[in-house]
């Protein structure tokens, strides 16, 4: 009975470490963007982490990065990728540098950097299904449209 006890006191306390350290809201990953005011062909540094992704159970089969406009959309704004990424196997983190490309920024457009986890998940036959989570991070983007 000690052991049992033991066992399930021991299991409750790695599950309530990994939530603490692993909210909720991380189960896509977590990133960062530098510098976050930009003009169209400034460098932009990505780094992200899927640490609590894998430990959540939404390990990234690919991911994408896109300039999107989340609020008062225009209609002139599509999405803009950035790059599609695949991790090594083993890997939990990705850094790389890429350049804003040259396109319509508008005046007063609230612009987002997202990061698009797409992630194999069973479906009810057992197969893989791919489904998609997310992030974004604000940043500034001069106009080039007046």
């Amino acid at each position: 009975m000690k052991f049992f006890v033991a066992a399930v006191v021991s299991s409750l306390f790695a599950v309530a470490t990994v939530t603490a350290e692993c909210p909720e809201v991380t189960r896509f990953g977590r990133f960062n963007v530098s510098p976050t005011s930009l003009s169209s062909g400034d460098s932009v540094t990505i780094n992200a982490n899927f640490t609590c992704a894998k430990q959540l159970g939404y390990v990234a089969t690919y991911t994408d990065y896109y300039i999107e406009v989340p609020t008062n959309n225009n209609g002139h704004e599509p999405s803009v990728m950035l790059a599609r990424r695949q991790l090594a196997e083993d890997a939990t983190t990705d850094s790389f540098t890429v350049q804003i490309p040259y396109g319509y920024y508008f005046p007063n457009a609230s612009y987002v950097i997202a990061l698009v986890n797409t992630y194999a998940t069973d479906g009810t036959n057992g197969l893989p299904i791919y489904q998609v989570g997310g992030l974004s991070a604000s940043v500034n983007i001069t106009s080039t449209v007046s």
